[in-house]
């Protein structure tokens, strides 16, 4: 059995009074690392022993694998509804089994065999959109209750998840989680390899097809392959890549240097995907390539090092992907982070406060800017903004000047009576109507539709404003 953390343990308190209350879906944000696995396991423990039937929803064959062995931690012994496992149709309907682990492609498909849940507990619960198939699973339980799970309650897209969730429950920060020890601290370093300033956004994201030409190159390889010489040298590292072919074309180039490296895509053979996971657990595979693959939910606590190949403009998927290197194991210090892509100097360090809403960040002019960091010149570190030092090298930022305010000659002018009255004329035709303007057309005898093209004019700035 698993003794739970003390937030842990308030993070259930927190969702039983959410539903206590009368809310029918809270949301647990908490960072990646922090165990959000354990919580809901320790929810579906309880649950059953009461006689409730939890369903557990995730989307991928090692998430599945995951959660069923969290599960079993805590004495629970699941049914497994997803492709590749033994299945009897209705199985879950007639098993005394209370709590069921489902893939999401899996279950849609077979909606009509099982019966209702009381619970459904959603693992990365950023995926649910209107429309999509976890939306589906939701809409044919409509008694069950919901519970999500998630370290960025945000989409690709930048919109909240309040369609489907009615209450934020956030756990402890990444800066908490660290100081207690159960977040290794970032070491960050972003050299200036890729200029991602001209790509351009499709769908929440940088276009693919632009991602993978300015990335997929030798030299971008290169570039990275000699940083992880340099500072992660035989440490297990993940690598973010922009597409399944520059995932493989980077290990096959780290294979060349003598690095042990693989490449794994959606396409790879599930069992064999297991096996080179295990593998890189094991210490066996020294690099590990993909494209989207373990941006999230994966559990690999011997990951020292984390290579960002792939740009990105989301806020959520950069987090998912910091957040696999972060956790702590034995004989590592720090989580050292090779950021090729300028995504650090978009969304600062990874333990700058974030305030989360169930609204999103749709609208861009509401979201507050990152603090900034400051990257050194010799050594590529990045530093808070306000740092004198780098963090790694101790080298001393310039410090600019202020600029001094030009000083010029100038002489007071006294205002006429005349001039007065003109200015307060020319203020209360700035703030006059189209009704007072038409009445000024006329009085001065300005030529027909003066009045017309000057309120037209401001209409036009108001909009721009």
């Amino acid at each position: 059995m698993i003794t739970l953390r003390q937030y842990q343990s308030t993070g259930i308190a927190q969702i039983r009074e959410a539903f206590a209350s009368g809310f029918k879906a809270p949301l647990y944000v908490s960072p990646t690392g922090s165990g959000k696995t354990t919580v809901f396991a320790a929810i579906a423990e309880s649950s059953e022993k009461r006689g409730k039937r939890v369903l557990i929803l995730c989307h991928r064959v090692e998430l599945v694998d995951q959660i069923v062995e969290r599960l079993r931690q805590f004495d629970v012994t699941p049914d497994i509804i997803a492709a590749g496992y033994n299945r009897s149709a209705g199985r879950w309907r007639a098993s005394n089994h209370h709590v069921a682990v489902a893939s999401v492609q899996t279950l849609v498909r077979r909606l009509g065999d099982y019966a209702a849940p009381t619970l459904i507990v959603i693992d990365e619960c950023h995926h649910v959109s209107v429309g999509s198939q976890w939306s589906k699973i939701i809409r044919a339980y409509p008694t069950a209750k919901i519970c999500g799970f998630t370290a960025t309650p945000i989409r690709l897209d930048g919109h909240g998840l309040a369609s489907h969730f009615d209450k934020l429950i956030v756990g402890p920060t990444i800066s908490e989680l660290t100081a207690m020890g159960y977040l290794a601290p970032a070491r960050i370093f972003a050299p200036p390899t890729a200029d991602t300033s001209g790509l351009h956004i499709r769908a929440g994201d940088f276009k693919h097809e632009e991602s993978e030409a300015l990335m997929n190159t030798p030299s971008i390889t290169g570039d990275a392959l000699s940083h992880y010489r340099k500072l992660a040298d035989g440490l297990q590292a993940l690598v973010f890549c922009t597409s399944v072919a520059h995932a493989h074309n980077v290990a096959e180039q780290f294979r060349k240097a003598d690095i042990s490296a693989l490449a794994l895509d959606g396409g790879t053979d599930k069992e064999l995907r297991r096996m080179a996971v295990k593998d890189f657990r094991d210490n066996k595979i020294k690099v590990m390539a993909s494209c989207d693959l373990f941006s999230e939910g994966l559990d690999i606590e011997n990951v020292h090092a984390g290579i960002l190949l792939r740009p990105t403009a989301s806020e959520g998927l950069w987090r998912q992907q910091i957040g696999r290197i972060l956790r702590p194991a034995p004989g590592k210090s720090h989580a050292l982070i090779m950021d090729h892509v300028n995504s650090t100097m978009k969304f600062g360090l990874p333990s700058d406060p974030r305030e989360w809403t169930l609204e999103g960040d749709a609208d861009k002019r509401k979201k507050k800017p990152p603090p900034g960091i400051r990257v050194c010149p010799k050594c590529f570190a990045a530093s808070p903004a306000r740092a004198a030092t780098c963090v790694e090298c101790g080298h001393i930022f310039e410090v600019k000047p202020r600029q001094e305010i030009e000083e010029k000659d100038g002489e007071l002018v006294e205002f006429t009576p005349e001039q007065i009255a003109k200015k307060r004329e020319r203020q209360a035709q700035g703030q006059s109507t189209l009704q007072q303007l038409r009445d000024i057309e006329r009085i001065k005898g300005y030529k027909s539709g003066w009045a017309q093209h000057v309120w037209n004019g401001r209409l036009a700035k108001r909009k721009q404003a």
